[in-house]
């Protein structure tokens, strides 16, 4: 499942390489922000409407060192991969976020993975996967720990390059010249950052990235415009101390969408969208500043399908995920669609033995 060629894998056919990403060709829907008019005159009804199934999960396809996740993968025998792949197999969504996944400069993971869902029929022949910020080095102690290039030091924790890193997976064709990865965004350049509070080491700033593992506006073939998924994964808003560097930077990267949304960055946001991945917080319960989340959810021009299904826990129809302890299960995973997509249904799935997380799904009619 390797590429044809040496270089590192940004989008591609599962047999063979795609292109490169181009920021600057994106087409703009507007020229500033994107509101729930605008989005609902792009979706001006048609007789017919194409149904497309998007899906997040957060496997724990991660391993404690490279090559470890294919090892595991090839080998064929390890239960937790068994179980993922059979909750995917279940849910069948047409384009899957997976986040907690080991990237490899080959992507030779994540075609192992393909290759194992197509064996069992739900086969995802195009995949997104460019390099994320786990594990790549800062040069900075920024725990303040006195010792560098630890895994804490990374953009984002990782103990080597890509643990911990994310990827798309497609039955439609995905549009790489057109995607736009803002994973290299530096946090002092979000409008309104918390990075002056988050006492980072002096000149680490300069090249501090907002995104602990990436954020990207990926465009996907379906209905007549095509739909721009919003993709990230953020830090957990625990394990620093009283200056709160990770839960101010979790804030901020949810709060990125809004900052899109509201045309306050270079690049113009554009239409129709979702936004999905995992914000690693809860609007109302667990550690966090969880107002970054609340605001998110009751922007106007988002809407939240509330996905749930009869073995979510009754405590916490919502959540997603659950770590044991006296907090209990928590949100932190999210598909949130414009406000002028049509939803057709949404709902989680679970199963312990693949992950600690819930499945998240969500159909949408696009024309």
């Amino acid at each position: 499942m390797g590429l044809s060629s040496g270089q590192p894998v940004h989008a591609r056919h599962r047999d063979g390489p795609g292109g490169e990403h181009d920021r600057g060709k994106t087409p703009r829907f507007g020229a500033g922000r994107v509101s729930a008019g605008l989005i609902a005159l792009f979706l001006g009804a048609p007789a017919a409407a194409d149904t497309l199934r998007l899906a997040t999960f957060s496997p724990a396809l991660s391993r404690p060192g490279p090559g470890l996740l294919l090892a595991a993968l090839q080998k064929g025998d390890d239960p937790q991969i068994s179980a993922v792949v059979d909750l995917i197999v279940a849910t069948k969504p047409d384009v899957l976020l997976l986040t907690d996944f080991d990237w490899d400069y080959r992507a030779e993971a994540l075609g192992a993975l393909q290759a194992q869902l197509a064996g069992q029929g739900c086969d995802y022949p195009f995949a997104f996967a460019p390099q994320p910020n786990t594990g790549v080095e800062t040069g900075f102690d920024i725990d303040g720990n006195g010792r560098l290039a630890e895994p804490r030091d990374a953009q984002g924790y990782g103990q080597f390059t890509g643990q911990h890193g994310m990827a798309l997976l497609s039955k439609r064709p995905m549009r790489a010249d057109q995607a736009r990865d803002f994973s290299t965004f530096l946090w002092r350049d979000l409008p309104g950052s918390q990075l002056p509070q988050a006492q980072l080491p002096e000149g680490a700033a300069q090249v501090q990235r907002l995104a602990t593992t990436a954020v990207w506006d990926v465009p996907v073939q379906a209905g007549a415009g095509g739909l721009h998924l919003w993709a990230y994964a953020a830090t957990t808003p625990v394990f620093d101390g009283p200056e709160d560097r990770n839960g101010r930077r979790n804030a901020d990267e949810t709060g990125f969408w809004l900052r899109y949304l509201n045309g306050d960055l270079p690049q113009q946001p554009t239409a129709p969208f979702a936004i999905l991945g995992l914000a690693n917080l809860d609007p109302d319960r667990g550690e966090g500043r969880r107002e970054a989340m609340r605001k998110l959810l009751d922007d106007p021009r988002l809407q939240d399908p509330k996905p749930t299904a009869p073995d979510a826990p009754s405590s916490h129809p919502l959540a997603t995920a659950d770590f044991g302890g006296a907090i209990g299960p928590l949100r932190l995973d999210y598909i949130l669609p414009a406000a002028g997509l049509r939803v057709l249904g949404a709902g989680t799935a679970g199963n312990p033995q693949a992950s600690k997380h819930r499945l998240v799904w969500v159909d949408l009619a696009l024309p």
